[in-house]
């Protein structure tokens, strides 16, 4: 039996015209609303990616669950636009990531220590 992990999590653009995805082989990858790759995007900052969203202004925002990192993509898919988040700010072995809104804040989900973070962001 052969088992493939091609999709981990996905997120759609909020115009709806951009679908992201991670995979286990440590890849971002943007997608056309037809399936067309339009971008992949790796850095060997952000190993395993795991956890994705993508807030209402477009920003792309994934977590690294083995190099312990929350970066923020292009909204184009290709470029680091930031590293938001690392071990040195408590991030380990982060799963899900969400931007509220409401409280203007990141909040990361990780699988070790089962605690969540709460960044504060401007």
């Amino acid at each position: 039996m052969l088992l493939c992990f091609a999709v981990d999590k996905c997120a759609v653009s909020p115009t709806g015209d951009r679908l992201y995805i991670t995979s286990y082989q440590n890849k971002l990858l943007t997608l056309a609303r037809d399936g067309t790759l339009l971008a992949t995007y790796t850095d060997p900052a952000l190993r395993g990616p795991s956890g994705l969203h993508v807030t209402p202004a477009g920003q792309v925002l994934v977590c690294g669950h083995q190099s312990d990192t929350v970066q923020q993509v292009g909204w184009e898919g290709q470029s680091k636009l930031a590293t938001l988040a690392t071990r040195e700010d408590g991030v380990r072995s982060p799963w899900s990531v969400c931007y509220s809104s409401t409280t203007s804040s990141i909040i990361v989900g990780q699988g070790w220590g089962d605690n969540i973070l709460v960044f504060r962001v401007e």
